[in-house]
């Protein structure tokens, strides 16, 4: 076994995220608790993710951690480091404790360590030790999973016990995702083959391996339920959706024709939207066919031991299937030949459009009211609306430099 771990007197009820109680108290380990920054400060970003709900989001500076609300845009706290910068920080929901991993110019806390912090304890209350460096950490609030090049470990978040070790193929990139409804444990991640991916259905106790792509898995997430995988290939032009328990394909859609890295796939809570962020400085909305499931076909859920997610458009059915009908996606209008062309002639094109500079790395996700959140490596902060029945390019509503001093608010 590559890993080891240690506790520091058990696990503490998470208490909820906010500014008065994350920023009260004596200083931690951390140094001060809010350090003050001025002009001449030259901080650095390594990591930007969201939150489960993606409410809020956490960036990984050169210095230390931050954390930013997205709906009021504000930072609600942040936590310096003299030792060096973390460049993974995963939150839990928007409760108090927070997964970190150092960055590899941190002298106390190495990227081959991952450290479950209570931030309202201000302590360590278990560590994570493994012989390579760690690619990725997940939380749900029952589960930890660390993700290794070549391993993925699955251990209970209330004592730290391993309980599953998954083998995928090299994972530089630190690809997983997990469900988030609290009636399904679904788990996907790269398979040991090119373009496989693997769903652990840990409720029902079932692997499913879905042939994907013909190309390396590049980017994939879940919906909240882990009834819905979307997923993009090194290629970065198709973007397919998947049922995780049948793996039928249910949609693909075209980014573009030119080959380009994908930074993000966001689905939207009602399952009506898909998001993509790539290396071309354009953010892609794609209109969802999968077909809204009604009160009648309940009896059929996979979730029938509790009640179905809290969103109506999920494939939470069995037989899955899509709306001939509600796809709005621009198609070539070449389509009509489409049993004669190649299949780049037949594709979804996207619905609605952002730009952003080409040069830095952008996350993208939902907002309320058919708004976009966009969130880059520059330190910038976007969001954005789209015309629901039009399409077409979307309008900037805010915009934030988040790395520059004055916004952190109390």
């Amino acid at each position: 076994m590559s890993s080891s771990v240690s506790t520091s007197r058990g696990m503490l009820p998470s208490a909820r995220l906010d500014a008065h109680g994350s920023n009260s108290g004596t200083p931690g380990s951390f140094g001060q608790s809010v350090p003050e920054f001025n002009d001449t400060d030259e901080t650095g970003l390594l990591s930007v993710s969201w939150n489960q709900d993606h409410g809020c989001f956490a960036a990984g500076t050169t210095h230390g951690f931050r954390i930013y609300s997205c709906d009021p845009f504000k930072e609600i706290f942040r936590r310096d480091l003299k030792s060096g910068g973390f460049g993974i920080v995963e939150m839990l929901f928007r409760s108090n404790i927070l997964a970190l991993v150092g960055a590899g110019t941190n002298s106390q806390y190495p990227p081959s360590k991952v450290i479950i912090w209570d931030d309202y304890e201000r302590r360590c209350i278990g560590e994570f030790s493994f012989r390579s460096d760690v690619r990725a950490v997940k939380l749900r609030r029952d589960r930890i999973v660390v993700v290794v090049e070549h391993k993925i470990y699955v251990y209970n978040f209330t004592d730290l016990k391993l309980l599953q070790q998954i083998e995928t193929l090299a994972n530089p990139r630190g690809l997983c995702c997990l469900s988030h409804h609290s009636n399904t444990f679904v788990l996907a991640c790269p398979g040991l083959q090119r373009g496989l991916v693997r769903i652990e259905h840990f409720g029902l106790n079932m692997t499913k391996l879905i042939k994907a792509h013909d190309s390396h898995v590049a980017c994939l997430t879940l919906t909240m339920d882990g009834l819905l995988l979307a997923s993009a290939s090194m290629k970065g032009t198709l973007i397919r959706i998947f049922n995780t328990m049948d793996g039928t394909r249910l949609q693909e859609v075209r980014r573009g024709s030119d080959n380009a890295e994908i930074y993000s796939i966001a689905l939207s809570p009602n399952v009506q939207w898909l998001a993509v962020s790539s290396e071309k400085g354009t953010v892609h909305i794609f209109n969802l066919r999968v077909r809204v499931v009604g009160e009648d076909s309940s009896n059929h859920s996979i979730t029938a031991q509790g009640p179905a997610p809290f969103y109506r458009n999920s494939s939470n059915s069995l037989d899955a299937l899509i709306s001939p009908n509600a796809g709005a996606n621009p198609g070539s209008s070449l389509s009509f030949m489409k049993g004669f062309l190649p299949k780049y002639f037949s594709s979804e094109w996207s619905f609605a459009q952002f730009r952003v500079p080409e040069d830095t790395q952008f996350i993208a996700t939902f907002g309320s009211q058919n708004t976009v959140i966009i969130v880059g490596m520059d330190g910038s902060f976007y969001r954005c609306s789209f015309d629901h029945l039009n399409g077409g390019e979307m309008l900037q509503q805010e915009y934030h430099s988040f790395l520059k001093k004055g916004h952190l608010e109390s």
